[in-house]
């Protein structure tokens, strides 16, 4: 089993990161740097057609893509600790919250990387209008966060999960992109806090 990691900032691979370490997993780790677009060479792209991070490859050779579905299958292979809940409610509300963060948070905030940023300069079709037009959105995404987990520790149950993972890794990465989060968001800042004191979070 080999794991194609990118450093930070990338969010996706440092779910799954955050998501081994919390499992106790060790992951053999190849790491693809996205400034240097290994992603996108041939012999990556015949791994992933999406030319993007993370896979994991399994040792039949099985490509798994996609950061929640590397994240579902080491559940299935490591029940324990649970991350992603075993009762019925658990499962579905930790889902709920995880494509929350992907729906309503992570667009606007890819809108601004995408468009806006000078990292990406170079990418084709960028719209810097269309870019600007999401950091109030990201605003607006954040402060939704904050109302929900009013009186939470934790994003979805009694637990920390995967859709903490989630909203973890996206939230930094909006610092990094340079949308930082609004003032008054106690309950988001405070559950941030939290988290990031996780040994894990340094994954």
């Amino acid at each position: 089993m080999l794991f194609y990691d990118s450093p930070n900032p990338a969010p996706n691979p440092r779910r799954v990161r955050i998501f081994a370490a919390e499992k106790g997993i060790e992951l053999p780790m190849q790491e693809v740097s996205i400034p240097k677009r290994e992603q996108k060479a041939p012999e990556y792209v015949a791994k992933n057609p999406r030319g993007q991070t993370p896979i994991l490859e399994l040792d039949d050779g099985t490509v798994i893509a996609e950061s929640v579905a590397i994240m579902r299958y080491l559940e299935a292979e490591h029940p324990e600790p649970p991350l992603f809940g075993t009762t019925s409610r658990e499962i579905a509300e930790i889902e709920m919250w995880c494509r929350r963060v992907e729906m309503i948070l992570m667009p606007p905030i890819g809108a601004v990387w995408v468009h806006t940023h000078p990292f990406t300069a170079a990418l084709p079709g960028r719209n810097a209008e269309w870019g600007e037009s999401n950091r109030p959105r990201v605003g607006s995404a954040m402060e939704f966060f904050d109302e929900s987990l009013e009186g939470r520790e934790f994003l979805a149950g009694d637990g920390y999960s995967a859709a903490d993972i989630l909203l973890l890794t996206t939230v930094d990465f909006a610092k990094f992109v340079g949308l930082e989060m609004p003032e008054g968001c106690a309950n988001l800042a405070s559950w941030h806090e939290r988290v990031s004191a996780r040994r894990s979070a340094q994954a």
